[in-house]
């Protein structure tokens, strides 16, 4: 079994200027500049834990490659590319695919039907087991094909409610440890989870629904800073005991994504396994 939050490498993509172009949920501007300094405030606290960065170019023709999490799942040497976008992120999926194949040696594995749809966003796995939101980027047949990758651990599919990703309402925040907003579809949402889940966590109820989306990355939990999040940034610190880092990320959460949908986490592994 995994150790929980360990990683070695992250993938993310540079803000294009087509980024601005995004609708976001309050029909406010992205702040171009502001959203490149938080990305790059992320990478520096993710190689100040030893993860080794792979910075990719602006893509100007995706606005939505930033959410480079969206496009793979990597676990245990094992790289399964996915179908985000209803299978309409074409160019993200290719140099995802590229880079893992080229500069990391895996050998990814793909969806075998079109009408797959799998966005990573929407799986979480708490190194004991996967759940799987259905949505809008997510069918029964794309939680099929992840069960099917990794048939050792349990794989539960969870329905969603709203637009978001599953990820973007439930993370994982620590050791068997889930952080979820204290916000009604999110607590539906984490009740549906405990009901079908093969083991027991605990929860970490944040007040702010922004807030929720936190990684863990080897053995620090990366949240949302107190200038955005107050309340819950004061209830990271009074509930979790192992080190913390805050990052702002007020641009991307404008488009309703959040800090786990920015950057491809993984362990690289010393065997490369193939299916």
């Amino acid at each position: 079994m995994p150790a929980t939050g360990r990683y070695t490498h992250a993938l993310i993509s540079r803000v294009p200027p087509t980024f601005q172009t995004l609708k976001t949920i309050d029909g406010s501007c992205i702040d171009l500049e502001r959203a490149r300094a938080q990305q790059e405030r992320l990478v520096g606290c993710l190689r100040d834990l030893s993860v080794d960065v792979l910075e990719l170019p602006p893509d100007d023709d995706s606005p939505c490659s930033v959410f480079i999490n969206d496009c793979a799942v990597v676990l245990q040497g094992i790289a399964l590319i996915c179908r985000p976008g209803g299978g309409e992120r074409l160019a993200d999926l290719a140099t995802v695919r590229s880079v893992l194949r080229n500069e990391l040696g895996m050998n990814p594995v793909e969806f075998g039907s079109n009408t797959a749809l799998l966005n990573a966003s929407d799986v979480l796995f708490t190194g004991k087991e996967f759940f799987v939101g259905l949505g809008r980027e997510t069918n029964t047949e794309g939680a099929l094909v992840l069960a099917n990758t990794w048939p050792e651990y349990p794989c539960t599919p969870i329905k969603m409610d709203g637009c978001l990703h599953l990820r973007d309402r439930v993370t994982l925040a620590g050791p068997d440890v889930l952080s979820v907003s204290s916000g009604t579809i999110s607590q539906t949402i984490l009740k549906r989870i405990e009901r079908e889940a093969s083991h027991r966590y605990q929860t970490l109820t944040l007040p702010e629904e922004d807030a929720a989306n936190s990684i863990f990355v080897n053995g620090t939990l990366i949240h949302i800073d107190a200038t955005e999040a107050p309340e819950s940034s004061k209830l990271f610190c009074e509930r979790v005991d192992y080190p913390q880092i805050s990052v702002c990320l007020s641009e991307f959460q404008k488009t309703g994504r959040g800090l786990s949908s920015i950057c491809l986490l993984f362990k690289k592994s010393k065997t490369i396994r193939t299916l």
